[in-house]
């Protein structure tokens, strides 16, 4: 139990640290100084205020009608600093918050980012699950709550330093008669009652609440699941109308909810269990002071402001000590929180670690063209895909890859594109830009001169180049739409898309061109059109292509069939 409490310990410092050395550090330490400082004048209002609380009763039973009057604007005084100190220090946690949410966003999207990251995170480690949903809600969560329980902790800390004297002092010394006639007196006995109502009730809070981090990093995972199939139906809207499969995605649905429900039932019995206990705790610390300095009063060493002193101060005490219980909760959603968030990291470092070693398939950039030799792809568990692959294609000598589907065709460009790691050999790429056209391009969100000069900025091209390159294309229909902002992965067809991927290298002009089933939904005079346009493009690109059409080998002048025993290029009939 206390390696799993360092270990969680471990892994939230390791998460939070690198902000407060960042370029940040200045600014977010004069927040934290600031809020620091709130929380420590709050305290000492608090102090304050129990002291008011003895004179106020004090004054209430002496009926002193000057002196309550007199306590009254006392307490209006403290009531405004309280109410200002209130005020300014939730603005400045929440200022603090989205600074350091901010910070740790770009942060780790940049992690998530470099190196292809985000695909090697789904080849490799399926089980990572929901990246989005870690750093859109993961990192928002774990910044407001490291402040709130960071604060909240030393809240406790300050106020148990600050009322456990004044406790001690207030509290006397309980004499208890013993049989033989002497008395045992028991100093600050109120001291003693308030650690032992406190541990007992942290050990019973954690005896009944334990589960429920995993409970939580549970259910957040089957809600990001759940979210996650609803907007894959938004994506493929079309498709699963075409297959009328409404009632295939409802099961799918109801499937996944389910995951939902069942984790909720029990997170919500587990919060009962302890809701019962913490209620029942909170309400008995109300009455508890009273109950254990009753003798003292009724003895008359103290009076009425003093017994309200003392409760108050038992108050604070019992509230101090009880951190963990009133915040378990918290603290258990937190600790899924940083779960969740130490493994995506784990991953992300160990992926860049991997990347950083030398690597089975190496390939390098020089010269021109595309040239593989002795290359061997495997499959993720190990199996053989293809052996001994050999090909070469220059901007005077366009290659063209064949087979049956599954043999490796699409594999093999993710290899040259340096994508897939299972396998050995070595490939070169030729100096300058590659462009990759896969059978269905990707398209962002944004207007539609965003898309078509993905991955660059529209702002780079002027629009006269766009015009030209989409009416080069057969997209002359699409020129009065390139400020019209959409989902143009559900507006276009997939030929259309295609067409503006080609439009995309006509506007890019790279040196090399990769075409995966680029042209599969484009009837043969489209596809012979683009063809010819990459043919003829004045900076002569090299083309290798993916196909099945057996038109597209008048374009290409050696064929690369994975499907015979020697994998080597062939001059194109």
């Amino acid at each position: 139990m206390a390696e799993r409490r360092r270990s969680f310990l471990r892994e939230a410092w390791g998460i939070a640290w690198p902000y407060w050395k960042s370029e940040e550090k200045w600014a977010a330490g004069g927040l934290l100084v600031a809020i620091t400082a709130l929380t420590l004048f709050t305290v000492w209002l608090n102090v304050r205020l129990n002291y008011w609380y003895k004179d106020f009763y004090n004054a209430l039973q002496q009926y002193n009608w000057n002196q309550f009057w007199k306590e009254f604007g006392i307490f209006g005084i403290i009531a405004f600093f309280w109410i200002v100190a209130a005020v300014y220090s939730v603005y400045l946690r929440q200022a603090l918050q989205i600074r350091w949410r901010r910070w740790m966003t770009h942060h780790f999207l940049e992690t998530w980012l470099s190196d292809q990251a985000y695909y090697r995170l789904q080849l490799y480690y399926a089980s990572t699950d929901n990246p989005d949903q870690r750093i859109s809600e993961d990192l928002n969560s774990f910044a407001g709550t490291t402040i709130d329980l960071s604060m909240g902790l030393l809240n406790a800390v300050v106020t148990l330093l600050s009322f456990l004297s004044i406790l001690w002092v207030l509290s006397g010394a309980l004499s208890i008669p013993l049989p033989w006639g002497a008395h045992l007196a028991i100093p600050g006995y109120m001291v003693i009652a308030a650690l032992f109502y406190a541990l007992g009730g942290t050990w019973l809070t954690h005896w009944i609440g334990s589960p429920l981090a995993g409970l939580n990093f549970n259910q957040q995972r089957f809600e990001a699941d759940f979210r996650f199939s609803l907007v894959r139906l938004r994506e493929n809207a079309e498709n699963v109308a075409f297959y009328a499969g409404e009632g295939r995605e409802f099961d799918t649905f109801a499937s996944r909810f389910s995951y939902v429900v069942g984790n909720w039932w029990a997170l919500i019995k587990r919060r009962k269990r302890l809701n019962w206990f913490q209620s029942g705790y909170q309400q008995l610390a109300v009455v508890f002071p009273f109950l254990v300095a009753a003798p003292r009063y009724f003895g008359k060493a103290i009076q009425l402001g003093g017994l309200m002193q003392i409760a108050t101060a038992f108050g604070r005490v019992q509230d101090s000590l009880s951190f963990i219980v009133n915040s378990y909760t918290e603290i258990a959603n937190y600790r899924a929180v940083v779960e969740r968030l130490a493994t995506f990291r784990a991953r992300l470092d160990e992926i860049a670690s991997e990347r950083a070693k030398e690597q089975p398939i190496a390939v390098e950039q020089k010269g021109d063209g595309v040239e593989v030799s002795g290359l061997d792809l495997d499959l993720p568990d190990g199996r053989p895909l293809r052996q001994e692959i050999a090909l070469e294609a220059s901007p005077s000598r366009p290659l063209l890859i064949v087979g049956p589907s599954g043999i490796g065709k699409s594999t093999l460009l993710r290899a040259i594109a340096g994508l897939w790691p299972f396998g050995r050999g070595r490939i070169r790429v030729g100096n300058g830009t590659s462009l990759f056209l896969p059978q269905r391009p990707y398209l962002p969100l944004g207007t539609l001169a965003e898309a078509l000069v993905y991955p660059r900025a529209a702002k780079e091209l002027d629009k006269e180049s766009l015009v030209e390159a989409l009416r080069a294309v057969g997209l002359s229909q699409l020129v009065e739409r390139l400020t019209e902002e959409g989902n143009w992965a559900q507006k276009l067809s997939i030929g259309e898309q295609q067409r503006l991927a080609f439009a995309r290298v006509l506007l890019v002009r790279p040196e090399i061109v990769f075409l995966d089933e680029a042209t599969s939904a484009l009837d043969e005079a489209a596809e012979a059109t683009l063809y010819r346009l990459l043919r003829s493009a004045p900076w002569h690109p090299t083309i290798v292509s993916v196909g099945h059409h057996g038109t597209l080998r008048r374009f290409h002048e050696t064929i690369l069939d994975l499907a015979e025993p020697s994998v080597s290029e062939a001059a194109a009939g």
